[in-house]
């Protein structure tokens, strides 16, 4: 009787380690923020309704997020000549009641041509 036997020569394959794949680009900077247990929870539950980790949520609201920055000196000043305009046209309102419009028109025309200035500024980006 005569028996074959078969040689099974392996192929040079790499051997799969297993594990995470690795990553192209990796975070190594760490930002920490301090949270109410009221504003995990809410955050969490946003997170979850995204279908995303806390981490992956927190980072697509930074990157959309909108940032105003607070006033400026300069700003506050703005405000309180906007404030003090919006008294004058009060007072020019009483004045047209009791005197008639016609001779406020002109007055009141220049109050608001510098409140529109004034709003103008407020609602530009550049500021």
């Amino acid at each position: 009787m005569e028996t074959t036997v078969k040689t099974v020569t392996k192929t040079a394959k790499s051997k799969h380690k297993g594990g995470r794949p690795k990553v192209s680009i990796k975070r190594e900077s760490h930002a920490k923020i301090r949270l109410t247990a009221t504003e995990r929870i809410l955050y969490n539950g946003r997170a979850k309704d995204a279908g995303m980790s806390l981490s992956d949520f927190v980072r697509a609201a930074v990157k959309s997020a909108r940032v105003i920055a607070r006033l400026s000196v300069e700003d506050m000043k703005i405000m309180r000549m906007m404030m003090g305009l919006a008294n004058n046209l009060n007072q020019l309102t009483r004045l047209a009641h009791r005197d008639g419009l016609l001779s406020v028109a002109r007055k009141c025309s220049e109050v608001l041509n510098e409140i529109d200035q004034a709003l103008k500024y407020f609602n530009n980006d550049d500021r």
